[in-house]
């Protein structure tokens, strides 16, 4: 790597790190009038690796700490460390025996290190570390496979006699700071080596080599070089200092001090380099992931023969060929298994609700019995979105695990298969926002629905293939009617209607006014002489206080309730997906009754008592907010001429129009990520254009 000229930034940086003595300059000067690097680069990772390994295995048999686990198995054979191995081992071996022999001479140890940068001349400053290293890897390897092998093996123990290792070794109670030491610098070198060959493979076509984040680390690299060899000395004539001496008359504390020194030394270079590699890797993954994301854009925009090459880029398979998890074996499978198929992205939070995914499943189940929606045409994969600035630890991988474990499609393996490139797409193009999604895409890969969960909960099985066009077919096919609001949330409404039934459907939590509603819409029920039916359908969003109210009504016989609050919730997110259909599709409430019906609904949720709504099942229907409801009823005896003339229902909607108030508040609350939300709304009751406000709101 070649050096770059200071500027006044990196020498201001320079300066504040504190790590560059007038001394060390003085060094610096000679060492750098060495450096004359060849046009040949060696590619010294494969030799790197190669000394962790011989670190980790030379571990002291004295019971002192050692090094940790390599960070690769490493395969001897391996064709690439045989090529470098062929070029570096006739220096290895000579850089070995200068350092031995000058040590046991024991020179200066600055002029020891300029004669081994004059030996490594032509290398880069990264390889001139690894090669040092490599030549202390094998005095240290050697010294250690002696000591390990002497109780058990005649020729080390013979040559062990000669180095009096036995005795040494003996003695651990004198030597096992001694090598807690060593063994701190051998890793404070090994990381700092680390640090410079991940310097030298930055690629060039993100961080040039004249980017400001690099230069202020490429002027601290021939000092880290330096210190490295530095302290492989000092680290041989440690161990040499051993071999035929007394233990007890060796100077322990003047060795430990200066092994010390060198780990912060080594350390103070180390932490900066790290801190510049991490903001150069910052800056590299921005690049990355906007070309990334340039190609993704484009190629979502072209047609393909088959869906292979864009499932490929939205599920990353660059290091695993299977990245998904089939649903029911829970065997890894590889994208093949979706080829030509209509593939329907389940797009969520990691921890979605289980409520939404578990009806989502109902609904799926039952989709596979229509003929156009089997398991040979069409794919579910979820996609689980996460944050990636909050680390992954292992309650955020058990939480992944459970849900993953009852996931009946595909999954991906890990949330990190996904590349953030294709976050951002699914963030800014198909505008995810935590709310549950899914994206359709057809057999050649095109996007045929940016969110048909709108679809899915409005039409259940009826919607393949999921296309605008299906979706304006069904909607053509729809009128206003209790089967449209109120779906199959309760099967009794069906018979019901079939028995001429009127049926009430009621919500709100305030449990007094659902008390003297119940009470008075039967009394009123009894009076007309009609039968009525009600069902409890609480707010959207339900908690523990629409829970307590389900089992209040029950216990009291007020009304019918639904079995699980789950069923509530569904109603409440399919009057929310006609809403946000309807505004996919271009209409308003001005130009679509269907729309109009449903924002009034809407607005009755954001009530704080209760609504109403009473109907025999057909189109006419008599609905108001609480208290308006309650008050009509009350006043029964003021319309009810006109039940034997138009009918109960129509006359009791006239009187409601009659009584309400011209001042009247409504409120809509619709959550944005699940649609589009237009510039204007006009309230449903007056037709005035309504105030736009923003909510937030927690709903956990």
């Amino acid at each position: 790597m070649a050096l770059a000229s200071a500027t006044p930034q990196t020498q201001h940086q320079r300066d504040r790190v504190l790590f560059f003595t007038t001394e060390d300059s003085l060094m610096l000067k000679q060492i750098q009038s060495t450096h004359s690097p060849d046009s040949c680069e060696v590619d010294v990772k494969f030799v790197f690796w190669l000394i962790q390994e011989i670190f980790h295995w030379a571990r002291p048999a004295i019971g002192g700490s050692s090094l940790g686990p390599p960070h690769r198995v490493y395969n001897l054979l391996d064709r690439n460390l045989q090529d470098e191995l062929d070029m570096l081992s006739y220096t290895i071996n000579r850089t070995s025996c200068e350092i031995s022999c000058k040590s046991v001479a024991g020179g200066d140890a600055h002029a020891t290190a300029l004669s081994i940068f004059d030996l490594l001349a032509n290398y880069s400053w990264e390889a001139k570390a690894v090669v040092a290293l490599a030549a202390f890897a094998v005095n240290y390897g050697e010294f250690w496979l002696v000591a390990q092998l002497c109780p058990s093996n005649s020729l080390a123990r013979d040559v062990a006699l000669l180095k009096q290792l036995p005795r040494i070794l003996e003695r651990d109670d004198y030597l096992q700071s001694k090598f807690d030491a060593l063994t701190s610098l051998i890793n404070a070198m090994m990381e700092l080596t680390k640090c410079m060959i991940e310097f030298k493979e930055l690629p060039p076509q993100y961080i040039s080599r004249d980017a400001p984040e690099l230069l202020m680390a490429i002027p601290h690299i021939p000092a880290a070089t330096y210190w490295i060899v530095r302290s492989i000395i000092a680290c041989v004539s440690q161990i040499t200092s051993l071999i035929g001496r007394d233990p007890e008359q060796t100077a322990f504390a003047a060795e430990a001090w200066e092994l010390s020194s060198l780990v912060h030394k080594i350390g103070s270079i180390h932490n900066h380099l790290r801190k510049q590699l991490g903001i150069c890797y910052q800056i590299m993954n921005e690049k990355r992931n906007t070309e990334a994301y340039s190609k993704l854009v484009r190629l979502l925009e072209s047609p393909q023969v088959d869906n292979t090459r864009v499932l490929q880029a939205l599920i990353y398979t660059k290091d695993d060929r299977l990245p998904l998890i089939e649903g029911t074996t829970k065997k890894r499978v590889g994208l093949d298994v979706l080829r030509k198929k209509y593939v329907v992205l389940l797009i969520s939070d990691a921890d979605s609700p289980s409520d939404e995914l578990f009806i989502l499943e109902q609904m799926f189940a039952e989709a596979k019995e229509a003929p156009a929606m089997t398991d040979s045409q069409y794919g579910i994969v979820w996609l689980p979105m996460t944050d990636r600035s909050i680390p992954w630890n292992e309650e955020r991988q058990r939480q992944f695990e459970s849900q993953q474990s009852i996931m009946p499609w595909f999954s991906v393996l890990h949330p990190s298969v996904i590349d953030p490139a294709v976050i951002k797409y699914i963030k800014e193009v198909w505008q995810f926002d935590k709310k549950v999604m899914l994206v359709v895409l057809d057999p050649q890969g095109k996007v045929v629905n940016p969110n048909a969960i709108h679809m899915i909960w409005i039409w259940g099985s009826l919607v393949h293939p999921f296309t605008r066009t299906r979706e304006e077919a069904l909607w053509k096919e729809e009128t206003w009617r209790i089967e449209l609001l109120a779906d199959s949330i309760e099967p009794l409404l069906f018979t019901w209607m079939a028995e001429g039934k009127y049926i009430c459907l009621y919500g709100g939590e305030d449990m007094d006014w659902i008390r003297r509603f119940t009470k008075t819409a039967t009394a009123v029920a009894q009076t007309a002489g009609i039968s009525l039916e009600m069902l409890y359908l609480g707010r959207s969003n339900p908690k523990e206080k629409v829970r307590r109210n389900n089992d209040v009504i029950a216990a009291e016989k007020l009304s019918h309730t639904l079995p699980d609050i789950t069923l509530i919730w569904f109603f409440w997110v399919r009057l929310e997906s006609m809403w946000h259909s309807k505004v996919q599709l271009g209409k308003t409430v001005d130009n679509d009754p269907i729309m109009q019906e449903v924002m009034t609904m809407l607005t009755f949720d954001g009530t704080e008592k209760g609504w109403g709504v009473i109907t025999t099942g057909g189109k006419e229907a008599a609905k108001s907010k609480g208290d308006v409801m309650l008050k009509g009823l009350t006043e029964y005896d003021s319309w009810k001429g006109q039940v034997s003339k138009i009918g109960f229902v129509a006359a009791l909607d006239d009187h409601l129009h009659d009584i309400r108030s011209s001042h009247h508040c409504n409120s809509l609350i619709l959550p944005s990520a699940a649609g589009n939300i237009p510039e204007t709304v006009v309230c449903a009751e007056c037709g005035r254009a309504m105030n736009k406000y923003i909510m937030y709101r927690c709903c956990t």
